[in-house]
This record gives C-alpha cells, sequence and structure tokens, in this order.
C-alpha cells in the first residue's frame, strides 16, 4: 500500500498552502499600514516645501496681501525670505474619535532673514496649512476635513500639526 493512497500528501499540500496564504495576507495588511503613512509623510514633506517656496517667491493670497500691505509693522513679511526645511518629526498620539490613529508633525526649519516671532508664527502657519492640504489631497478627504485642514485625514490616520520650530 502508497502511503499517499489514504490522502496524506493532498492534505498536507492543502496545510502548507493555507498557511501560506495566511502569510501573505498578513505581510500586505501590514505593509498595506506602512505604505499609507508613507505616502501622508511624502505629501506632508512636499506640502511643508510648498508652504515654504511660496513665501521665497513671495507668493500671498490677496487676504494676506491686504492685511501685510496695509500695516506698516507687517510690510516685511511681502519680501522674499528663503527657508530651509530641515526636519519634519512624527508623533503618535493614539486614536481619535474616529478610531484612527493621531499623528502629530512638527516642522524644524531655518531661515537667516526671519528675524520676528510675528513672521516666525506666520510663516509656520503657512507651512503647517499646506502640509495638511497636501495630505488631504492626496487621500481627497476634504469631505471630512475643516477649510484649514486640521486635522488632515488619510483613511487610517488623522494628521494635527505643532508649531514650527525655528533653529
Amino acid at each position: 500500500m502508497k502511503l499517499d493512497d489514504k490522502g496524506q500528501i493532498t492534505v498536507e499540500l492543502i496545510l502548507i498552502l493555507s498557511f501560506i496564504i495566511l502569510i501573505i495576507i498578513s505581510i500586505t495588511i501590514i505593509a498595506g499600514s506602512a505604505n499609507e503613512l508613507n505616502m501622508a509623510m511624502l505629501a506632508a514633506e512636499q506640502g511643508a516645501f510648498n508652504g515654504a517656496s511660496g513665501n521665497g517667491m513671495a507668493i500671498f493670497p490677496q487676504e494676506s496681501y491686504k492685511n501685510y500691505s496695509g500695516n506698516i509693522e507687517k510690510q516685511g513679511m511681502l519680501n522674499p525670505k528663503y527657508i530651509h526645511i530641515i526636519n519634519i518629526k512624527k508623533t503618535e498620539k493614539g486614536k481619535d474619535s474616529l478610531n484612527k490613529t493621531r499623528i502629530q508633525l512638527k516642522v524644524y526649519a531655518s531661515s537667516p532673514n526671519i528675524q520676528t516671532k510675528e513672521e516666525k508664527e506666520s510663516l509656520g502657519e503657512r507651512i503647517n496649512y499646506n502640509m495638511r492640504k497636501s495630505i488631504v489631497d492626496s487621500f481627497k478627504s476634504e469631505n471630512i476635513s475643516n477649510k484649514l485642514y486640521n486635522p488632515a485625514f488619510s483613511d487610517s490616520y488623522s494628521f494635527t500639526t505643532a508649531n514650527v520650530e525655528w533653529v
């Protein structure tokens, strides 16, 4: 009598294939989550650079331009400034009310010609806004965020921003 007459090889093959399929599904789920976070971080990075370079070219929304040009103390904001994004740090902050993992992003930037606290705050807000907007645009989640995109949502994460740290 042969060993495979009782279906021993078939049962073992089914068990091995089932185990391989479970491993593939597990790896796919883990890789998918990591891929989503990587996509969000790339979008945040692109948004931060857009926010910083927009000021380097002295491009302002109409409302901001009127605000800066009408106030003598803020007219210095209209001059182009070079901003260097040094780093973007992410910190996990638990779960939010939508059961999404909360991530706080913090930008570290420098600029030799930004001196006043008001300039730093204004330019930091622009960088943070562009970061959040870029994440929302990447994941098409405009409908679940507010007009300032705070927080910005992906499928599994919600992103907020801390004040830009100028070094």
